[in-house]
């Protein structure tokens, strides 16, 4: 069985900055071998949905801007900045940028964390159409949404990590 240390250290990060999802899950015994995509993310994604609602604030919290100040200063993860190049946000206009710094805003005025979308598979105008739709749910739609989104985000990322069951 892998260590606990070692199952953080890989995999403390699939919720983005939030490493307990990946200590909870181990702790409680949710973590079973093979590691399997799929299993790994039950049991992470059953930990983040028993956190408090102030846990999975955080949460959604760690996660960056699209085509934010992280972005432009080279500072995002490394899984983030794969997930946001991918989708071409590295590779905006000044007039895109600026639309995408605009809406980043005002998102994060009316909601209190960062507009969250699985960009695997999306491109800069997908994610424009997105952002544009959806700022104007309600908040406790859109942290629905949001939450769905990163447990998305986890999934790809455990996809490229671990084997799927044949």
């Amino acid at each position: 069985m892998m260590s606990r240390e070692d199952f953080v250290s890989r995999f403390g990060g699939v919720f983005e900055h939030s490493p307990f999802i990946a200590e909870r899950a181990y702790d409680a015994g949710h973590v079973t071998e093979p590691l399997m995509a799929s299993g790994v993310h039950a049991a992470l994604v059953a930990v983040f949905r028993a956190a408090s609602p102030q846990e999975r604030l955080g949460v959604l919290s760690a996660h960056p801007d699209l085509a934010g100040r992280l972005a432009v200063a080279g500072e995002l993860t490394e899984d983030s900045r794969k997930e946001q190049s991918g989708a071409g946000l590295d590779r905006l206009s000044a007039a895109e940028h600026a639309r995408f710094s605009e809406l980043n805003s005002a998102y994060v005025e009316k909601f209190g964390f960062p507009f969250i979308i699985a960009v695997k598979g999306l491109g800069k105008d997908d994610i424009l159409s997105a952002f544009e739709t959806r700022i104007v749910n309600g908040r406790d739609e859109e942290f629905a949404t949001a939450t769905a989104q990163v447990e998305r985000i986890a999934l790809l990322r455990l996809t490229s990590m671990l084997p799927e069951a044949e």
